[in-house]
């Protein structure tokens, strides 16, 4: 048995999720070994049947000396193997020093698992995860105000969060680690679970830090049911009744759960993208609304410019890795950037994909190589047509034009927005595919929801769209 295995199989028998845990504050429990020790016996005693596994948060008993110590060792006997343990120390250093912290934990302490911090990097983790039969919860995502300062900044448009998520999987090497993200972050959740849809996540934040329960079991579970652990702490063992505490938050994990579908996760992430973007564009100026007269001549109430997101980089970065993530499930050798609006937002796809970028010119250069295409190809390649956004396919099949020409095959074409004025019908009557990642009416929606603008307002562009 390992730790994972011993915590599926009591997440079984007990039909439970709950994770109970054990924080004796300084202000709420009597001081001393005897009266840290008897509170804790007793939230065990009471809440032990519905409950997957223990979480002592290692900070509270240090915090009352060396009679907090003891008594933490009186807790962890109490406990003995009839429930998992989860020691929340967060530890992690050098190698030689998250050893001793490794020794210290599962050794001398006995714990099952630990909370341990990515910061130092692989070096820091691997000794924590010699110790095969235990567990190791990776801090990935966590609860607290000031957490994006660090873990949404992001490279490549990869925040830091996922590519923690990344280096778990790599530094587990085959074997299984878990991963702590907060209650309060139901989209990364979903996100994370997608990347890895296996590993178990260690949630805190549904009690007292007013996590959405529903919200992070539709992001999170896996199609058995299983992979989260949720964490309560305060919610539990300082209710009136820690015991109906516990059970009642057991029933509605499993009540809920009974009810969720299969695409709910889908939903969640996208709508969390389209909110994103909206915001992001708005923001910028790409999206405006009032009285615009649009390059057909005719009249419209909201006007795409993505030309703007040249003067705004960190939006461009937003922009790129929503290519990139349409672009992940296509098979091609070259990606074509339509100018004028696309070309930097093809340039910006290309850093982030690491793919070869050509464009097709509107027209023939008059000197020196007399060019159609800028770029290298060669006849034969498939490429992938990008713009910035599609109302009818002319421009499209229009840039398409010159590469079928020069040998090369078009097969798809990725746009950021989709007006739904026709545009793929137009390409599908001609063979393309069109691949949007989102339309006008979702982003005017979510600037609705978001009160960036007027019910009204938006209400005035969906009837626009209808017509």
């Amino acid at each position: 048995m390992t730790f994972w295995t011993d915590l599926a199989a009591r997440c079984r028998a007990q039909q439970s999720l709950v994770c109970v845990g054990l924080d004796p504050r300084p202000e709420r429990t009597p001081p001393g070994r005897a009266a840290v020790t008897d509170f804790c016996k007793g939230v065990i005693d009471a809440t032990a049947d519905a409950a997957c596994a223990f979480k002592p948060n290692i900070a509270f008993f240090e915090a009352l000396g060396l009679d907090g110590l003891h008594a933490l060792q009186d807790v962890l006997a109490h406990i003995g193997d009839a429930v998992p343990v989860i020691l929340d120390a967060k530890r992690n250093d050098i190698s030689s020093t998250a050893s001793a912290y490794a020794r210290a934990t599962f050794d001398q302490w006995g714990a099952d698992a630990l909370t341990v911090t990515p910061y130092l990097g692989r070096d820091g983790v691997a000794p924590f995860l010699e110790y095969e039969d235990r567990g190791v919860f990776l801090l990935c995502k966590t609860s607290n105000p000031s957490a994006d300062e660090l873990q949404e900044w992001s490279q490549g448009g990869i925040p830091l969060y996922r590519r923690v998520a990344e280096l778990a999987s790599e530094w587990a090497g085959g074997g299984e680690i878990g991963l702590v993200i907060g209650a309060t972050y139901p989209e990364a959740i979903a996100r994370i679970r997608r990347d890895t849809p296996n590993t178990w996540f260690l949630v805190p934040g549904v009690g007292a830090q007013g996590g959405d329960l529903e919200a992070v079991l539709r992001a999170g579970l896996r199609p058995d049911g299983s992979g989260l652990v949720i964490n309560a702490s305060r919610s539990i063992i300082y209710a009136d009744d820690p015991r109906a505490a516990a059970f009642e938050l057991r029933d509605r994990i499993n009540a809920c759960a009974a009810t969720l579908a299969a695409d709910d996760r889908d939903a969640i992430l996208r709508a969390a993208d389209v909110r994103r973007l909206a915001n992001a564009l708005f923001e910028a100026g790409c999206v405006q609304f009032g009285e615009f007269t649009l390059h057909s001549g005719a009249s419209s109430p909201i006007y795409v410019d993505l030309r703007r997101l040249v003067t705004h980089p960190r939006v461009m970065t937003l922009v790129a890795g929503v290519y990139a993530g349409l672009l992940r499930d296509l098979t091609y050798d070259r990606i074509a950037a339509i100018p004028y609006a696309a070309l930097p937002i093809g340039t910006a796809v290309a850093l982030h994909t690491d793919d070869a970028l050509i464009y097709p010119r509107r027209e023939a250069k008059a000197y020196g190589t007399r060019r159609q295409i800028e770029g290298e190809y060669h006849a034969g390649e498939t490429v992938v047509l990008l713009d910035d956004l599609i109302s009818s396919g002319g421009s499209k099949l229009e840039a398409a034009a010159p590469l079928a020409e020069a040998g090369l095959e078009v097969r798809d074409v990725v746009v950021l927005i989709d007006r739904e004025q026709g545009g793929a019908q137009d390409l599908a009557e001609h063979g393309y595919a069109l691949h949007a990642a989102f339309t006008l009416r979702e982003l005017v929606g979510a600037l609705a929801d978001e009160k960036r603008i007027t019910r009204e307002d938006a209400d005035g562009v969906l009837a626009y769209l209808e017509n």
